[in-house]
């Protein structure tokens, strides 16, 4: 798709629902980084343009609340948004990572402290799993959840419901949002 596409045009793929999410839309920095990707393992859609909608779609098959379903939108929007200007390189500088790039478009705007917290750690628990299932590091992965759980504080059931809708998308691995249900005490599972 050409990055030339009007916000109308954006807008009919994505469905803005609220003032906000048409704000985001009309950010020029958002409207850049909707056009990263090319489709590869885990992404076959390609661009985040064609991401954010799988994950609303799956957003939209859970039973929640009105709240809990704009907070999951939110996030949605904007957690992959600006992978576009990730430094990728090695060792990876973790400072300059897509979901701290989200973090600080999202503190732009007047959301609750812990949708900044959720949109910076949404890959955390990928990466715990990773430590575990990829480099048999179960102390460290233990250590790492855990930072993450107390992050996260009460919002642990919000966080765990956008990874598990994130990770229900393209063609990824199922292991980690299992590894997670199976792992993490005290969520609601979920199943779509």
């Amino acid at each position: 798709m050409n990055k030339n596409i009007t916000e109308d045009k954006i807008a009919a793929i994505l469905k803005p629902e609220t003032e906000l999410e048409r704000q985001f839309l009309a950010d020029p920095d958002f409207r850049e980084g909707l056009f990263y990707g090319k489709p590869r393992y885990g992404h076959p859609e390609g661009q985040v343009l064609y991401h954010i909608p799988e994950v609303l779609a799956n957003v939209d098959k859970l039973d929640i609340s009105v709240e809990t379903r704009r907070h999951l939108r939110i996030i949605t929007f904007v957690h992959d948004t600006f992978k576009n200007i990730e430094d990728k390189g090695s060792p990876r500088d973790w400072t300059k990572h897509h979901s701290v790039y989200a973090r600080k478009f999202l503190e732009k705007f007047p959301v609750e402290d812990f949708l900044l917290t959720i949109t910076e750690l949404h890959d955390e628990a990928y990466y715990c799993w990773r430590l575990v299932a990829l480099y048999n590091a179960p102390e460290k992965s233990k250590e790492r959840l855990a930072t993450l759980l107390e992050q996260l504080g009460d919002k642990v059931q919000l966080y765990y419901l956008f990874f598990k809708c994130d990770t229900q998308t393209g063609d990824k691995i199922q292991t980690p949002v299992r590894w997670f249900e199976e792992t993490v005490e005290g969520i609601e599972v979920v199943h779509f």
